[in-house]
């Protein structure tokens, strides 16, 4: 079984046992989280919502706290004499799926 979860503004595939980077938590490292934003169930029967299925839920364990490799933004006019560089550092929270519900 797998399901299709809203988490952070993007849409992520999941089953249980995966483990998936999203936008940063506010809870600590290892608190137990649910979603009920759940917009498909997959498996033998396939449930789609509208926009949300109905009494589904995600339970998700946070597993870890961290950054992504830096991302590199250059902005360049030629012959003006301008350019510019910055980078950036996403941070993420890394869960584990451990139960899909219905």
């Amino acid at each position: 079984m797998y399901a299709v979860i809203e988490m952070g503004g993007k849409q992520h595939r999941v089953a249980e046992g995966d483990r998936l980077k999203v936008e940063l938590l506010s809870a600590e490292v290892g608190s137990t989280i649910e979603t009920d934003k759940v917009l498909l169930i997959g498996g033998e029967k396939t449930v789609v919502g509208k926009p949300y299925v109905p009494n589904a839920k995600v339970d998700m364990e946070i597993v870890a706290h961290g950054r992504l490799p830096k991302v590199i933004i250059h902005k360049h006019i030629r012959r003006k004499n301008y350019h510019r560089t910055r980078g950036h550092r996403q941070h993420f929270s890394e869960v584990l799926i451990k139960s899909i519900s219905v």
